[in-house]
C-alpha cells in the first residue's frame, strides 16, 4: 500500500515537472516572439511601445484587449503588402507602455500625435480593433489634421448599466496567471470553440466552417495572448472605459470613417459600428451576416474592404 502510494506521489510530480516545463518553454518562446520587433519612446504621459512595418502612406493601427503591437500586426501586417506602412502602438498599459496615473483615452490619442511626429509622419490613417475605437475616435476628433480617414474593425461598445463586467472567476484568473492562460489554451483541443466564445466573442461553429486557413488566424490570435500578465494593466484599464459609457465625439469626425462588424459578434458591435457610422458626418458601416468578433472567415473580404476605402481617402 505505501509503495503504489509512493509510486503516485512519484508519477504526479513527474508528470507536475513536465507541465510546468512545458509552460516554461511555451512563454520563453512567446516572449522570444516579441523581442526585438519594438522601440520605446518617451511621451508627455510615459513610455510608449511601438513597431513599424512597410513602406508607403502611413496606417496607424490600434490594437484591441488583450493585445499589443503585435495583436495590431496580426490583425493588420498584411496591409504592408498592399503598399501601406504599419505604425503599431502598444497602447498605455500594455507588454512595455507605461500606464500613466488617471489614464484617459484622450491622453492615449495625443500620444499617437507624439508618435507620428517621432517617426516623421505628418497624417496617417487609423484601423482600430475592438477596444482600440475608443482612442481611435479620440484622435480623429482631436487632431484632424494628422487623421486622414478612419477604420473601425468590431468596435467595442460601452456596458450596459448594471452589467457584471468580470468574465468570471476562470477569465479573472486567466487575466493574472500566465500560467492558467497557458493550461486554457492547451485545453482548446478538449473544449474546442469554449475560448474563442470566452475571449473572442466567435462562436464555434463560425470558425469551424472557415477555412484552414482562417482557423489557423483565430487560433493564433489565442497563441499571442501570452504573455498576458504583461497586457493585464491595459485590460483593467480597457474594463474600467467599457463600464463608464463616456460620450465619444463621433460628430467632431470630419474624416471618412468605415465600420466594419458581423451581425453574429457576440460582443454586440454590429449595432455599434451602424450607431457610429450613422452619427459620423461621412460615416459608412459594413456589417457581415457572420464571422464573430475575431472576423472568421472574413479575412480576405475585411482586407479588400479597408484598402478599396483607402484607395478613396487622399495619403
Amino acid at each position: 500500500m505505501r509503495r503504489s502510494f509512493y509510486a503516485a506521489l512519484a508519477v504526479l510530480a513527474i508528470g507536475g515537472a513536465a507541465i510546468f516545463a512545458a509552460f516554461r518553454h511555451d512563454l520563453s518562446a512567446a516572449q522570444d516572439r516579441l523581442a526585438g520587433r519594438s522601440e520605446i519612446m518617451p511621451t508627455s504621459h510615459g513610455r510608449l511601445e511601438y513597431a513599424v512595418a512597410g513602406t508607403g502612406p502611413a496606417v496607424l493601427a490600434i490594437h484591441g484587449a488583450a493585445g499589443g503591437f503585435d495583436q495590431a500586426l496580426d490583425m493588420t501586417g498584411a496591409l504592408t503588402t498592399r503598399g501601406y506602412q504599419v505604425i503599431a502602438p502598444s497602447r498605455f498599459g500594455y507588454l512595455r507602455s507605461d500606464l500613466p496615473s488617471a489614464l484617459t483615452t484622450e491622453m492615449q490619442a495625443d500620444a499617437y500625435v507624439e508618435l507620428l511626429d517621432r517617426l516623421g509622419v505628418e497624417k496617417a490613417a487609423v484601423v482600430s480593433i475592438s477596444a482600440g475605437a475608443w482612442s481611435a475616435l479620440q484622435f480623429a476628433a482631436r487632431h484632424p489634421d494628422r487623421c486622414r480617414a478612419v477604420i473601425l474593425l468590431v468596435p467595442a461598445d460601452f456596458l450596459p448599466e448594471g452589467t457584471k463586467i468580470r468574465g468570471g472567476p476562470l477569465a479573472d484568473a486567466m487575466f493574472k496567471s500566465d500560467f492558467v492562460a497557458w493550461a486554457l489554451l492547451k485545453a482548446t483541443p478538449v473544449a474546442p470553440g469554449a475560448l474563442s466564445e470566452m475571449m473572442l466573442g466567435t462562436d464555434a461553429a463560425v470558425v469551424r466552417s472557415a477555412s484552414a486557413q482562417e482557423q489557423a488566424r483565430v487560433q493564433q490570435v489565442l497563441d499571442h495572448l501570452l504573455p498576458i500578465r504583461a497586457r493585464s494593466a491595459g485590460m483593467r484599464f480597457d474594463i474600467e472605459t467599457a463600464a463608464g459609457r463616456r460620450a465619444y465625439p463621433i460628430g467632431e469626425v470630419d474624416c471618412p470613417l468605415l465600420a466594419i462588424s458581423a451581425e453574429d459578434d457576440r460582443f454586440g458591435t454590429a449595432a455599434r459600428a451602424r450607431e457610429i457610422a450613422r452619427l459620423a458626418p461621412d460615416g459608412r458601416a459594413l456589417v457581415f451576416s457572420t464571422g464573430g468578433h475575431a472576423l472568421a472567415g472574413r479575412f480576405d473580404e475585411t482586407l479588400n474592404a479597408i484598402t478599396a476605402f483607402l484607395g478613396t481617402t487622399s495619403p
